[in-house]
């Protein structure tokens, strides 16, 4: 019998194995990695490592194994396995409940799993706080994208962290991270960096939310519905965005109901049901109308036969629920 591909998209019941327990991480230092071991893969992970690339493309940025989350009797998240490598697009897609939002704010630090494991270079961690996220390099742009409209764009980039000379703050030095930030993301609509953000349109804004993110060194950057409420325009410049973001090694988790924008800008799609991982897999196995049947339903005919995939990247992501 062949092993399936970690990147076949796959149904709820395919045989999971049991999540391990997690205990709190006990009184460790924000952010340090676990003294236990990392949690043994299924049997899809550990063909998939065994896939050629070598050991760089068996390990993802970030792993989940066995992440659930309670909050009193509603179980928000059910034994969410998920690898994110590094330099790709991952879109998490999902109606509204599913559990897009407690996923993103456990990554995120804001909140702790009450279960299983988050495996950051393969290394376990426990995530105490948004900051500990930040250390590791994760940032996470949210739909109001936390800029203060009466500061200009340097001033926003910098907020929290401004570089200090001589007892003074070094403008010169600020100005010229943040234009360079900027140039290398291809932001070419911003007239000038000394702009205060509530003049910018909303394209131009996530422009500077993720070069702010950029700028704090963030190796994966998670956007919450980069596009709600952009034009067409707006949209095309955010999506740019992204692209550009992937070009630089930096790996970013999209979560979108735009599925346009998904299928435009995505190499892997995670779809979540009620705080299940219902189907991941190449961007190629899936379309518009499978998405919706998982979303809603929780499996699909539509899905491309393995088989018939085009060779994509191996991320020796497993997800078996």
């Amino acid at each position: 019998m062949t092993t399936p591909s970690a990147d076949d998209a796959r149904p709820a019941t395919a045989g999971r194995a049991s999540a391990p327990e997690d205990n709190g991480g006990g009184d460790r230092a924000p952010g340090i990695p676990e003294a236990a071991p990392a949690p043994a893969p299924s049997a899809a992970g550990a063909a998939a490592d065994g896939q050629a690339g070598g050991a760089a493309a068996a390990t993802p940025l970030l792993r989940l194994a066995g992440v659930g989350k309670n909050f009193g009797p509603v179980r928000a998240l059910i034994g969410i396995d998920l690898d994110v490598p590094a330099g790709q697009v991952t879109a998490l897609v999902g109606d509204n409940g599913a559990g897009k939002s407690t996923l993103i704010k456990t990554i995120s630090g804001i909140w702790q799993q009450d279960r299983g494991h988050i495996l950051w270079r393969g290394r376990p961690v426990r995530l105490h706080s948004p900051k500990d996220a930040t250390d590791l390099g994760i940032a996470t742009v949210y739909q109001d994208l936390a800029l203060c409209d009466n500061l200009d764009i340097v001033q926003n980039m910098f907020l929290g962290r401004e570089p200090v000379k001589h007892l003074v703050l070094d403008e010169v030095e600020m100005e010229k991270a943040a234009k360079r930030t900027l140039a290398d993301l291809s932001v070419v609509t911003i007239r000038s960096v000394r702009q205060p953000v509530g003049s910018l349109s909303g394209g131009q804004r996530q422009a500077v939310a993720v070069a702010k993110a950029v700028l704090r060194q963030a190796q994966l950057v998670i956007m919450d519905e980069p596009t709600a409420a952009l034009g067409v325009t707006q949209t095309r410049v955010v999506l740019d965005l992204i692209r550009r973001l992937k070009t630089q090694g930096i790996a970013v988790i999209v979560i979108s109901h735009n599925l346009s924008d998904v299928m435009s800008v995505a190499d892997r799609v995670a779809v979540l049901r009620l705080g299940h991982l219902v189907a991941v897999g190449l961007r190629s196995r899936f379309d518009a109308e499978s998405i919706v049947d998982l979303m809603t339903t929780g499996t699909s005919k539509r899905l491309v036969p393995a088989a018939e995939q085009p060779a994509g990247p191996s991320s020796g992501s497993s997800s078996e629920h």
